[in-house]
């Protein structure tokens, strides 16, 4: 099993990865707009995806880094936006890997840390962030304005 930076070559694999990420959220299916996204990020250097290959080079998992910066902080922090495995793979420190590629890629750019949000119901989530160093905040309100 190998962590790979994805790149435009692994679009069907990551669009793979991502459907299955997006119903697991209850959104519809949606291949053509999911593969038009993941192009669209990777094409214009919006985000960093790393890819969860495993002995046949088939992806099993995946996540995505959003940069952000914070002015009251004066520096950059990375948004783990998304984090997936495949349910077969799932029990087998994959999770962990790749967000502990996350965090080398937080240190090789210097960011002050990586911020992320889940579900409250979301039981593997809040268990798997704690265990991987991860804060739970709760001094901070998060707040969401919709666009209708």
């Amino acid at each position: 099993m190998q962590i790979v930076r994805a790149g435009i070559q692994d679009l069907e694999t990551l669009t793979a990865l991502f459907e299955d990420y997006r119903v697991f959220y209850r959104q519809p299916t949606n291949w053509e707009g999911s593969r038009k996204f993941l192009a669209e990020r990777i094409g214009g250097n919006e985000s960093t995806i790393y890819l969860a290959l495993d002995e046949q080079d088939k992806g099993i998992g995946f996540t995505q880094l959003y940069p952000l910066f914070s002015s009251t902080r004066i520096g950059r922090l990375w948004l783990l936006n998304d984090l997936f495995v495949k349910p077969a793979h799932r029990g087998r420190g994959i999770s962990i890997l790749l967000i502990e590629r996350a965090k080398k890629l937080a240190r090789e750019t210097k960011a002050l840390g990586i911020i992320l949000e889940t579900e409250k119901t979301n039981k593997i989530g809040n268990q798997l962030y704690p265990r991987a160093d991860f804060i739970l905040e709760d001094d901070t309100n998060h707040y969401f304005w919709k666009n209708e």
